[in-house]
Order: structure tokens, then C-alpha cells, then sequence
């Protein structure tokens, strides 16, 4: 019975959720969650007011914290495989997770289904999402400094607080790694099969943090080159960098499981956190 008790304990500790608003509501939520048909997977769309929620280490944290923006185009959030099994993980190694639901453009029945019209037609796409992606990298920007903020009251450190995302969340990573302050300033910036063109342009800033980088060469976005953009960008200002490009995996692997080599890019990325010394208490 006792055993039984500290089981269930465990599970509930597990599975226990804070949601931190990063902003004041503005208006009614127009936020909807539903399973799209058209990704194959739950997705969060109509994000007006920016949020974290927590998913805390169940054994005790090593210290280390991270962010996580899931993809969806800026038009919806790929809220499991890019966002919730992605903190469980993490959290199940120690590391203290805030899932990011950043702000997405205004879309009607099925944004999953509008975005696979809309990107068709890449410069009508991006008239549609206007100024959401700068909104976005704001969004990720405040998550990072809240965490940091906010770091002893979650038993984390300060320092080692980082952000990792997927795709559209990958652009917020890869803006927050560009565009942070001191006090918003990631340990480190994990942008994967991110959409990175917004940044060719940037100048790699002189204290940047350590990147870590995985696309698949056959994304079916063509979104591949971004992440060899930002490898180049990174070596070539003599920063720490690395990248995996696996062979075959498409867009939006995520926590998927597809039986192929980019499966395992999850544990190349805790690996790579451990050889920066942010697996250790």
C-alpha cells in the first residue's frame, strides 16, 4: 500500500502543470485546442496572450532550465510532439521545462489547413502573419527574462536557463539567440528545422550563447539550409556550434517516432547540454 501511495504520488508530481501568463490579458481568449487531421496531431491556435507552463523534474532539478517554443507556421502550435513530450522528457532528466505558447496569427475553423493553403504561396503567406514572427521573438524573449527573473523560485540557476525550438519555434530561438539583453540572455539556443532566413542578415553578437542545431537534408519545406546558415554564421564568429543533419526525416519530426536515425536527435541534444556542463547539479 505504501509503495501504491508513493506511485501515485509520483505520477501526480509528474504530470503537475503551472501556466504562467507573460502578459496581462488584453481581451476575451479566442485560444482553442483541438486535434488537427491535417498534422496528425493536437494543436493550440488564436494565441493572444502569451503563456508558460511548467513541467518540474519529479526527483529533484539539476539546476538547468529551458523554454521551449513548439512549431506551427506562426499559425498554430504543435503542442505535443514539438512542446509537451519534449518537457517531459527533459524533465524526466533533471531539467525544469516551460512549454511557450507564443502569439499566433488570427486564423478561422483549422489553422493547420489554412497554413498548408497559405504556404503554397510563400509572399501572400507571409502578408497573412504580418508582424507575428517579431511578436513571436518578443514573446520568447520575455519567457527567457521571466525564467531568469524568477529562477530561485523554482530552483533553478540564472545562468543556466536556455531555449530550444521546432521549426516557426525555432525562429523564436534563433531571434532570442540574435536579439536577447543581458537579462534575457539564454545559456544556450537549440533551434531545430528552424525557419532561420529572417536572420541572414545578423550580425552574431559578440557574447552569444552556444547553439545546437538538427534538420533533416529532406525537409519538405526546404527549411535545411537555414540550420547550415546558422552553423556557418556561428563558426565563422568563433562561437560554440553544432549541428546534426540527418539524411532523411522530413519537417516536424518532433518527439515523433519514425523508426529512422532522427529519432535519436533528442539524445544527441542532452548529450550535447552534458558536454556543456549543464547535466550536473
Amino acid at each position: 500500500m505504501r509503495f501504491a501511495l508513493l506511485a501515485l504520488t509520483l505520477i501526480a508530481a509528474a504530470s503537475a502543470q503551472q501556466v504562467i501568463p507573460l502578459s496581462p490579458a488584453s481581451g476575451p481568449s479566442t485560444e482553442k485546442e483541438y486535434f488537427s487531421h491535417v498534422w496528425n496531431t493536437e494543436v493550440v491556435t488564436n494565441v493572444t496572450q502569451p503563456s508558460l507552463t511548467l513541467y518540474r523534474p519529479v526527483s529533484g532539478g539539476n539546476g538547468t532550465s529551458v523554454v521551449i517554443c513548439p512549431g506551427g507556421g506562426f499559425m498554430a502550435l504543435s503542442i505535443n510532439s514539438e512542446g509537451i513530450a519534449v518537457a517531459k522528457w527533459l524533465a524526466d532528466r533533471g531539467i525544469t521545462a516551460f512549454v511557450l505558447k507564443y502569439r499566433l496569427a488570427h486564423s478561422g475553423e483549422d489553422a493547420t489547413q489554412e497554413f498548408m493553403t497559405l504556404f503554397q504561396d510563400r509572399q501572400h503567406f507571409e502578408q497573412v502573419i504580418g508582424d507575428i514572427p517579431r511578436l513571436a521573438v518578443h514573446d520568447g524573449i520575455a519567457a527567457v527574462a521571466y525564467v531568469r527573473a524568477h529562477a530561485r523560485d523554482y530552483g533553478i540557476k540564472p545562468d543556466r536557463v536556455g531555449i530550444i525550438g521546432f521549426s516557426a519555434g525555432g525562429t523564436v530561438t534563433a531571434g532570442v539567440a540574435f536579439h536577447y539583453q543581458p537579462e534575457s540572455r539564454p545559456a544556450f539556443a537549440a533551434p531545430v528545422y528552424a525557419a532561420a532566413a529572417f536572420f541572414k542578415d545578423e550580425p552574431v553578437p559578440a557574447d552569444a550563447p552556444p547553439l545546437f542545431l538538427a534538420a533533416a537534408t529532406d525537409d519538405n519545406l526546404g527549411l535545411a539550409p537555414d540550420s547550415i546558415t546558422l552553423y556557418n554564421k556561428w563558426a565563422a564568429a568563433h562561437k560554440s556550434v553544432e549541428l546534426h543533419m540527418y539524411s532523411v526525416g522530413g519537417h516536424g519530426f518532433g518527439m515523433r517516432r519514425q523508426g529512422l536515425p532522427s529519432d535519436t536527435w533528442i539524445d544527441r541534444f542532452t548529450d550535447w547540454l552534458a558536454e556543456q556542463g549543464l547535466m550536473k547539479k
